[in-house]
């Protein structure tokens, strides 16, 4: 009996001090608090420049009848790389959602859709050309997709498409496995305080919620389904050790 005794003290202690049950479950939401509503989310919200894009930039005059070259006389060092005017130059939209550009400067152009931007550019290069086109490209934007279940695994997705659709990003990270259709979170804005969206995949009216635009750094989660076969599977350690602490206990009484 006093074996015994020991033996569930020194498990109970153990268990205490771990999460055993699905460690390796992650966002799990304790309150319905946690979760925002989708009131608060526009669902055909375009793409939103955001701090850390690399924009690709063409600017033309007379409504695009030529390149311009002007590009190609800035100074180089406030550019991600030295090319060709007619391929476009990069430029990094920097922490505080400001863009150095040639003849403008800096200009604040965060939080703005793609043709909010072009128009704005478009007004600004006014002052300097005659009838300017501008043409932009965001050439980095990236979400981040835990499709859930043994069978998937995590991947960082460069978004082509500029207004790339949350089904769209799961059918590229090769779709759910055998993650919970009905429980998938998206996590988005500023992880010290992130706005968390629960929806559910398995009825039309969770597929209409899901018909949204990605953002920059978005976050997708999706549940495993397996509960049993995960615990075990996470638990296997823990029974091991545990009957090398009875083994142990048995040899010394």
């Amino acid at each position: 009996m006093k074996k015994y005794i020991i033996f569930i003290l020194i498990t109970s202690l153990f268990l205490s001090s771990c999460k055993v049950f699905l460690p390796s479950r992650m966002l799990k939401v304790t309150s319905k608090d946690q979760i925002s509503t989708f009131d608060s989310i526009d669902i055909l919200l375009e793409y939103r420049i955001a701090p850390n894009d690399l924009l690709k930039i063409n600017v033309y005059y007379q409504n695009g009848e030529d390149f311009l070259d002007m590009f190609s006389m800035a100074d180089i060092r406030t550019m991600t790389t030295a090319a060709n005017p007619n391929t476009g130059i990069e430029f990094l939209v920097e922490f505080d959602g400001k863009i150095k550009l040639p003849y403008l400067g800096y200009v604040k152009i965060d939080s703005m859709t793609m043709r909010e931007a072009t128009q704005f550019l478009e007004e600004s290069y006014a002052t300097f050309l005659n009838n300017p086109m501008v043409r932009l490209q965001v050439t980095n934007k990236r979400v981040t997709i835990f499709p859930g279940g043994s069978g998937g695994t995590a991947k960082v997705i460069n978004l082509v498409n500029n207004n790339t659709t949350l089904i769209e990003a799961l059918a590229l990270a090769g779709g759910i496995n055998d993650g919970k259709a009905y429980k998938i979170k998206l996590i988005r804005g500023d992880l010290k305080n992130p706005a968390i969206y629960q929806i559910d995949l398995s009825t039309v009216e969770g597929l209409k919620k899901a018909d949204l635009v990605l953002q920059a750094n978005d976050i997708i989660y999706v549940e495993p389904a397996k509960v049993v076969t995960q615990f075990m599977k996470e638990f296997s350690p823990y029974l091991s050790l545990a009957n090398t602490i009875l083994l142990v206990l048995q040899l010394i009484f």
